[in-house]
């Protein structure tokens, strides 16, 4: 019997990639210009939209800061989309 009750869809680095590239291209970013607001390197922030790649609580709220959102936005349920 299987214990993970974490569905592929409402995983935490699912939540945030698709959090992540929506409030980016919301507000007109490119990754290389998200990256420097959150002073990552542009591979990283492309990792993090692919869900190739885990985030840090301390690089959470770095993103956070850049898109000036709260860290909640960006763990923030999503819709379904396919």
């Amino acid at each position: 019997m299987s214990t993970n009750t974490v569905s592929i869809p409402t995983a935490a680095r699912t939540r945030i990639a698709i959090n992540l590239k929506r409030l980016r291209t919301e507000r007109g970013l490119s990754q290389e210009r998200m990256a420097e607001l959150a002073d990552f390197h542009r591979t990283y922030v492309s990792q993090l939209e692919r869900c190739v790649t885990n985030i840090s609580i301390d690089g959470l709220e770095r993103i956070a800061q850049a898109l000036e959102v709260d860290v909640i936005d960006l763990l923030a349920p999503v819709s379904d989309v396919g």
